[in-house]
């Protein structure tokens, strides 16, 4: 394993995922942010690709999905997808919504969040550079998943995801848990005016979030802004690891939808409460 980070670098069966050190503590989960690394998927999804709308060829991704359900000891059968659209909508998650399928998609248009307290589902959400957002009530036993892009960050999709845990399962925020994945990091991520504005009209102390790089554009760090969302919801400074990985600077690890000019695979969040 490998600490460099703030999540921790695992291997298994030639597989490297990542995990987050103090939900690993709980021992209440199983869960990863997988790499691309060591799967079966050819140029350009090499090699563990599980982006279900890819072009890449069905049977490597389901067996894509086979080998890591193995690394993680969860069942195929237990997954439930998103749908994402870079929103805002949460679902909440139960028996009825697993994919009868491995690869249908979920039936819920518009899905960007999920949440559940059952312990048979395993929750599974697909990244190239967005951030990825895990959530784990120790107390309540409660877990999420949710995808921020730039437009999910805007809406404060992390800050609804509180929101619905307080008043579904009346979550308290100082037992939960939050994990923020690899992602684009500010090094990485410029971007234009229109998002500038965005940002400018839903979030104050802008100097903190985006840097002008004196050419009419600004380096973005989604990671800090994910973090205010959270702690202006009541989330303990404590309880928030943030990975600090750059999935364009590592591209060898992670798949970049921005360094590969879109030509590129998915990873996963995936997290099942044991």
């Amino acid at each position: 394993m490998n600490k460099s980070s703030g999540f921790t670098l695992r291997e298994k069966n030639g597989v490297l995922y990542y995990t987050i050190p103090s939900f690993d503590r709980t021992n209440l989960v199983k869960h990863m942010f997988t790499t691309r690394v060591k799967g079966v998927s050819e140029f350009p999804f090499a090699s563990l690709n599980l982006g279900i709308n890819r072009e890449d060829k069905i049977e490597n991704v389901k067996e894509n999905f086979k080998i890591v359900c193995n690394v993680l000891d969860v069942s195929i059968d237990s997954l439930v997808f998103s749908n994402q659209v870079h929103g805002t909508n949460i679902k909440i998650v139960d028996d009825e919504d697993v994919c009868e399928e491995i690869l249908s998609l979920h039936p819920e248009e518009g899905v960007d969040g999920l949440l559940t307290n059952k312990r048979d589902l395993t929750l599974c959400t697909f990244y190239a550079d967005c951030v990825p957002i895990f959530f784990l009530d120790y107390k309540k036993k409660v877990i999420g998943l949710a995808h921020a892009g730039w437009r999910g960050t805007v809406g404060k999709i992390a800050g609804k995801m509180i929101d619905k845990m307080i008043e579904t399962y009346d979550c308290n925020t100082d037992n939960i848990l939050v994990g923020i994945g690899p992602s684009i990091g500010p090094c990485c991520y410029e971007v234009d005016e229109i998002v500038y504005e965005k940002f400018n009209n839903n979030f104050t102390n802008l100097e903190k979030l985006l840097i002008s790089n004196d050419k009419g554009k600004w380096f973005l760090d989604l990671w800090a802004a994910n973090m205010l969302i959270l702690k202006c919801k009541g989330i303990l400074d404590k309880n928030i690891t943030v990975s600090r990985l750059c999935t364009s600077c590592n591209n060898d690890k992670f798949y970049s939808y921005r360094k590969e000019n879109g030509e590129t695979g998915r990873l996963a969040a995936i997290i099942h409460l044991i």
